[in-house]
């Protein structure tokens, strides 16, 4: 009974980065993310409609093992952010990644050409703000290339989506 459980509901189980672990080529941040970059993505809303479109340009470097990405993001209404994330080496496998509207800390866990990111995003919304929890989910396809795909969710819920490609220039 429990195999045709497993059979009959295969999206039940949990995709983890261990599950890319022979992927190549092998995703290493400090290799990746170092120089200038360029990224460009989609906001979709919790059905799937693309809301937003984004262009970022990204400029990486290492210092003493902590890692700066300052990210220039603007939309396509003309607005535009700005997040500076800083990387903490923990291990080759593992990092804590802080920036100025995530709430506390996020941990990154690479394994082959994938590396996972969770952690909870503050966004302006309406008059306040709006805790999101991020499960951002990194693909490296070539040396040059990565796709990178997030799930927006509060109280469990998914309320959004982002989906964009990061290219070394």
């Amino acid at each position: 009974m429990a195999a045709l459980l497993v059979v009959a509901f295969p999206g039940c189980t949990s995709i983890t980065v261990q599950d890319y672990a022979q992927l190549e080529p092998g995703l290493v941040l400090e290799e990746f993310f170092d120089g200038n970059l360029v990224a460009y993505g989609v906001v979709k809303n919790w059905r799937g409609r693309v809301i937003r479109r984004f262009s970022a340009d990204i400029v990486a470097y290492w210092n003493d093992g902590i890692g700066t990405l300052e990210e220039d993001f603007v939309f396509d209404d003309g607005e535009e952010q700005r997040r500076v994330w800083k990387l903490q080496t923990n291990s080759r496998q593992s990092y804590t990644g802080t920036a100025g509207d995530v709430v506390g800390s996020g941990e990154v866990t690479v394994a082959g050409n994938s590396a996972f990111l969770d952690y909870v995003l503050r966004i302006p919304y309406g008059d306040g703000t709006l805790d999101v929890r991020i499960d951002d989910r990194m693909y490296l396809i070539s040396p040059e290339l990565l796709i990178n795909e997030s799930s927006l969710r509060k109280f469990g819920v998914k309320v959004g989506e982002l989906v964009l490609v990061i290219q070394q220039v």
